[in-house]
């Protein structure tokens, strides 16, 4: 184990937050850190190897992890130009944003297992950034700390479950809409449950009407609409983006989706999009 950060020596001046933008190298990390704070952070551009005591993933462009005090991890570098942004957050603020708001309990900095994992699409993330512009040149104070926090917050948790829907179930369909997730098909999100597939399909058929397939498959194919109407990628390219690599399958999905082909939909919705000058 590495060193413990301590947020006295980051949060100066009264600071409830602290932002970083940092180029990582490929040089495996020597040792996992810790610290006292909240941290929250993203992978601005390329790839990144997130370290975790037991083990590793690998984050692309997007993906953002949320850790709580104490949970020890590194990252490094995985190809040229690999960047994230990072957050290191007053605990207080964390702890006091949980008493006024109960329905955070369970997501994001507020559960118990691992570090949260979420994805921001190309949009959603250049919002992200535009807010942490604004957060950056403000006082970082409490009030423009949760201004920040709170919307992105109510995004990520507004999934608008059915009542009594198990939260260990709510937390892997949230979890899903990260593309390391869905791209593993209904295995993915069935993996995240820790729990048996016939039971992870007879809990979501009977909360959400839905089979893990229907339920993956759905996201797959949003995520495909986005990327027809934002990318110049080719349509094989978005599908093996997907996890949905046989151009058949993918075709079938996508019209059931959004009853047009994918090259009707980008050629029908694409135009419509005000390109800057």
């Amino acid at each position: 184990m590495g060193k413990t950060l301590f947020h006295r020596d980051i949060l100066l001046n009264g600071a409830q937050v602290h932002l970083t933008r940092a180029t990582l190298t490929p040089e495996r990390p020597k040792a996992l850190h810790d610290h006292d704070f909240f941290e929250l952070f993203w992978v601005q551009n390329g790839n990144v190897r997130h370290h975790l005591p037991d083990g590793g993933t690998t984050l692309d462009e997007g993906s953002m992890i949320f850790l709580r005090p104490g949970q020890a991890h590194a990252v490094q570098g995985r190809g040229e130009h690999a960047l994230i942004v990072s957050l290191c957050i007053h605990p207080q603020v964390i702890a006091a944003l949980a008493q006024r708001h109960p329905g955070l309990a369970g997501h994001l900095f507020w559960t118990d297992g691992p570090p949260t994992r979420r994805y921001r699409d190309i949009r959603q993330l250049a919002a992200l950034n535009h807010a942490a512009v604004l957060l950056e040149r403000s006082q970082r104070d409490t009030l423009a700390l949760e201004g920040f926090l709170l919307p992105l917050c109510a995004d990520l948790t507004a999934q608008n479950f059915p009542p009594g829907m198990p939260a260990w179930l709510a937390a892997a369909c949230t979890a899903a809409h990260d593309p390391a997730v869905f791209r593993e098909g209904a295995a993915g999100l069935v993996a995240l449950t820790g729990k048996a597939h016939p039971h992870v399909s007879r809990s979501m058929r009977k909360y959400l009407a839905q089979t893990p397939s229907d339920y993956i498959n759905r996201i797959r194919m949003d995520h495909a609409a986005r990327a027809l109407t934002t990318d110049a990628d080719p349509v094989a390219q978005i599908a093996v983006d997907c996890g949905v690599p046989n151009m058949s399958h993918f075709h079938k999905l996508f019209r059931a989706a959004h009853r047009l082909t994918p090259l009707q939909y980008r050629q029908k919705f694409q135009r419509q999009i005000v390109q800057p000058t």
